[in-house]
This record gives C-alpha cells, sequence and structure tokens, in this order.
C-alpha cells in the first residue's frame, strides 16, 4: 500500500473508512499485526528515537492522526488521504464488529478507566463482545504480569487489542508483545479511554479540521503537554519546509509487512 513520506516515517494513504475496513478485514483472516495512530508527536519522536523509529517502520498499518500528516500526503499526490483520529478509528471498528461478532480486549488507561470504556462501548454498540480489561501498573509489566496477560488473551482469543496508554510507550508495548498476546491486531489509540469516558472532552470538528485540535488539548492539559505541542509542532513545521522545498531528503525504509492487497 502506497505511504506519505513524513520526515522519514512512512503513513499509510488511508482515510478512517478505509482504515476501519482494513480492520475488519484482518480480524477476518487473521492477517495484521499492530497499528501506529501516527501524527506529529510520533513523527518528532522518530527523529530522535531510533527504536521508536523501527517500530514504526515495522507496523502493519501506520495512520495519519493529524492534520499535518494528511497535508503532506496531500502534497505527494494521496488525495484520498484522511485522517485517522484514534478514538474515531476505534469507534468506527466497534460499530462493524456488532454485526460481525468480532471481539475485544482493552489494555491502558488509568484505575477503573478501561472498565468504564467498556460500559461506553456497550452503551452505544449494544451486542459488542468486549471480553476484557486489563489495567497496567505504571511501570513495566515483571515477567509474571506479562506471563498473566498472555495467559488471559489465549484464553480469551480477542480480534483486537486497544493499547490506551501514550506514545511512545503504547507503541512499544505493541512492539515488544505482538507475537505473545494471541489476537488479531493491536491498535494504539492514546487518548481515545479518556475521551470515551469523557475524562478528557473531544474538540469540536472544525477545530479538528482546521488542524488545531492539539491546540485544544493543550488549553486542557497545559503542564502535561505544552512542550510536546509548542516544541514539536515548531521543530515539525520547520523539518516539513525543508522536505517539501527540497533541501533535505528523507528516505523512507523498505515496509516490513505487506497488507492484503498490496
Amino acid at each position: 500500500m502506497d505511504r506519505a513520506n513524513v520526515l522519514g516515517v512512512g503513513v499509510h494513504a488511508v482515510n478512517l473508512n478505509l482504515a476501519a475496513d482494513m480492520l475488519e478485514q484482518a480480524a477476518d483472516t487473521g492477517r495484521g499485526g499492530y497499528v501506529c495512530v501516527t501524527g506529529v508527536h510520533g513523527v518528532m519522536e522518530a527523529q530522535k528515537n531510533a527504536r521508536f523509529k523501527k517500530i514504526l517502520d515495522d507496523a502493519w498499518l501506520v495512520v495519519p492522526d493529524g492534520m499535518p500528516t494528511v497535508w503532506m500526503g496531500h502534497h505527494q499526490g494521496f488525495a484520498n488521504m484522511g485522517r485517522v483520529f484514534g478514538p474515531d478509528l476505534m469507534w468506527a471498528v466497534a460499530k462493524k464488529s456488532v454485526a460481525s461478532g468480532h471481539t475485544h480486549f482493552l489494555y491502558g488507561g488509568k484505575d477503573g478507566i478501561a472498565e468504564e470504556l467498556k460500559a461506553s462501548m456497550e452503551r452505544n454498540f449494544p451486542g459488542i463482545r468486549v471480553v476484557g480489561t486489563y489495567t497496567p501498573p505504571f511501570r513495566p509489566l515483571t515477567p509474571e504480569e506479562k506471563d498473566q496477560l498472555a495467559q488471559t488473551t489465549r484464553q480469551l482469543k480477542p480480534d483486537y487489542i486497544w493499547i490506551g496508554l501514550s506514545t511512545p510507550k503504547q507503541e512499544d508495548f505493541m512492539f515488544s508483545n505482538m507475537s505473545a498476546l494471541d489476537c488479531k491486531v493491536m491498535i494504539g489509540v492514546g487518548a481515545a479511554f479518556d475521551i470515551h469516558t469523557g475524562h478528557v472532552q473531544d474538540a469540536p470538528q472544525w477545530i479538528k479540521s482546521a488542524g488545531l485540535q492539539w491546540l485544544h488539548r493543550l488549553c486542557q492539559e497545559p503542564s502535561r503537554l505544552w512542550k510536546r505541542y509548542l516544541v514539536n509542532n515548531t521543530a515539525f513545521v520547520m523539518k516539513t519546509a525543508l522536505q517539501l522545498t527540497g533541501m533535505k531528503r528523507y528516505e523512507l525504509a523498505a515496509p516490513q509487512q505487506q497488507i492484503a492487497g498490496d
């Protein structure tokens, strides 16, 4: 599948509907992997963190979470590329799964959030099958905890495992645990857990379309997000200007996984 080159990060030229269809097909066929929902924050993290860059390069699917990544795709000729916001992707797949019967497992969030999200999904999508939740501690899992989590997924065999941590923690978790956890697709959706439980307010659609959701989030959590948005966004604009003018070239790594239909 075609990828836009965003500072050397390959972002697949998809939109929300196509991404949701691809996840549904992967759950049907068992041919999936982990999905990175990547915007400016992820792209800039990849500039300074070689391990994180490899995680994105090795992902089954990297979707454009953020209008700047979409605009870069449009500039490169991918006219149908559209924003795939993590919470929107989660809800689109959840809606499809009611009819398909595909199952969900929720990993992440603060104490109680995963259970709240399970209840929210069951209210919004009657008949949905959320087969389990896990709230991890604020530290790396011990070997015993990893074994227990792997055993749980072997018993439940969820089609989707949704990861609600922050970038780069959730991507690192998926990269490190995809082969150990029994699922078809693993998707890192960041703030989706808090947004779909009402703990973080989502932005109006016009703010999202204008590429200003970062400012909306910054106003809600300034002490935690100021550096991510103000520093990263400034650096992103400068680097993309160099790429777009041809003053600096960024090469894409060869994709590690083939997507059905390629």
